[in-house]
């Protein structure tokens, strides 16, 4: 008789969702480090264990799964279908007692004026493209949607609190990243995808999704105001192929690509980090949060990318039972795998 090998499912989804809280966890306690404190407590090759029970994630997973359950419980992947279930998730949030971990300013601003009931493009900070608006956009990424779709949602999810062009576009690609990745892209092959779709989309304003919002900016055309978002995208995906060109030294990858504080930075950064630890998931997320800038969200989005690539078996396999919103994410990953 012959014994047939059936290899297991990847569970991409399961990998992203679960990568993204595991680098949130081991950036939460170096955040706001410097990489020499980091060294001095972690070792040269920075924290590579969770810790506590549960390990604890920031605001960066909580919001994830805000988005996630707004996308789970949509009727339609339509603006109007979306829009409300994201604003209610969002409030859940601010108003949450388990939302004491260092939340951005941003989103709290944004959700103090929705809470009011304000349009949702008069309530966000138009001026802000901080890393809120794309440290919780993954989960656009897993859905079965069309490109159009995962766009427009990417955008919306980040405009609610964050209206800068920048945001909405590094949203998209952050997003555009994890389809690719879940797809089956190789991780080398991002940089260009990337580069390829904001040349592509540079002047694309999406209005179904957007309305006036780009009426804030003072920009003379919506064509004009998301071009400013994908100049800056394509400004920093420059920096990203000029660091992968260099031999790796070890050190912060937040000197080459930035500090992750706003979007595309957030974005390039965790993407050098996974792309210089391609083969050692846990590596990625260690990289992550070994930094000087936002340790935890740059560890999230590098989790997020090296699981989407590996999938579920990335990760150690008793991380899963130890992270803290285990059973949201087994739930709401489950019927994406």
């Amino acid at each position: 008789m012959i014994a047939t090998v059936i290899e297991s499912a990847p569970r991409r989804a399961s990998g992203s969702l679960f990568g993204l809280a595991y680098g949130d966890a081991l950036g939460k306690p170096t955040e706001f480090l410097t990489v020499t404190e980091i060294v001095r407590r972690y070792g040269p090759t920075g924290p590579r264990e969770l810790t506590g029970d549960p390990a604890l994630v920031t605001d960066d997973t909580q919001m994830a799964l805000a988005v996630a359950w707004a996308l789970h419980d949509a009727p339609a992947f339509t603006p109007e279908a979306v829009e409300p279930l994201l604003r209610r998730r969002f409030l859940d949030w601010a108003v949450s007692p388990d939302n004491n971990r260092a939340p951005g300013m941003t989103c709290l601003r944004a959700c103090a004026e929705l809470d009011r009931g304000t349009r949702w493009q008069d309530a966000t900070v138009a001026d802000s493209k901080g890393c809120g608006a794309n440290m919780r956009v993954t989960p656009v990424g897993l859905l079965d949607a069309d490109l159009d779709t995962l766009a427009g949602l990417a955008q919306l999810q980040a405009g609610l609190t964050h209206g800068h062009p920048t945001g909405l576009a590094a949203s998209e690609l952050t997003a555009y990243a994890v389809r690719l990745l879940r797809d089956g892209a190789a991780l080398p092959e991002l940089p260009g995808l990337l580069t390829d779709r904001a040349h592509a989309q540079r002047t694309v304003y999406r209005g179904d999704w957007l309305g006036d919002l780009w009426q804030r900016s003072g920009d003379p055309t919506p064509a004009e105001f998301m071009a400013r978002g994908w100049d800056d995208c394509l400004r920093v995906l420059g920096r990203l192929d000029a660091a992968l060109a260099r031999p790796d030294d070890g050190g912060d990858p937040c000197r080459l690509t930035g500090e992750g504080w706003i979007a595309e930075e957030a974005l390039a950064t965790a993407l050098l980090c996974a792309l210089r630890h391609p083969d050692d998931p846990v590596g990625a997320l260690a990289r992550g949060a070994t930094t000087a800038g936002d340790s935890d969200s740059i560890a999230a989005l590098a989790g997020a990318f090296v699981g989407a690539a590996h999938g579920m078996s990335a990760w150690p396999a008793d991380w899963s039972m130890r992270i803290e919103y285990a059973d949201q994410l087994s739930a709401l990953a489950a019927p994406l795998d």
